[in-house]
């Protein structure tokens, strides 16, 4: 048997447009179901809105997204997550690193930190907090 996690992110109307993004930067087959697709609309502003979506990228790569609907509450928090992407190839990381940078704040450019060759954050344009790095093996 094996079990995964995957980052679930929660938009209001912005799941569609992330995940679209995300497809960009990392590839992969993107899979959108919205409301309207189930019959679980509550208004017909809201019947496009993704009741279920993911991006799944030939690396391993996954993240699952929906949009929150109207009548459900939400906030997303000032700091409710950190999405971490890690890697072994320093290259392939600064490749997705500046796919992801497009309109995002750079909150600590790339480079070299104390605990990893190369580490990075950055808030992209749908305010998700990616922590980027090459993964390096810790001692016991």
């Amino acid at each position: 048997m094996t079990v995964t996690a995957t980052t679930h992110l929660n938009f209001r109307g912005e799941a569609r447009a992330a995940l679209e993004f995300y497809q960009s930067v990392f590839g992969g087959e993107l899979t959108v179901f919205t409301y309207q697709d189930f019959g679980a609309a509550s208004s017909p502003e809201e019947a496009g809105d993704v009741i279920w979506g993911q991006v799944a990228a030939p690396n391993g790569f996954r993240v699952m997204a929906f949009d929150v609907p109207g009548s459900a509450e939400w906030n997303p928090g000032a700091n409710p997550f950190y999405l971490s992407l890690r890697g072994t190839d320093a290259e392939e990381i600064a490749v997705l690193w500046e796919r992801l940078s497009e309109d995002a704040v750079v909150l600590q450019p790339l480079g070299p930190a104390p605990w990893a060759p190369v580490y990075g954050m950055l808030k992209d344009r749908f305010g998700v907090t990616w922590v980027v790095d090459v993964e390096v093996p810790h001692g016991a």
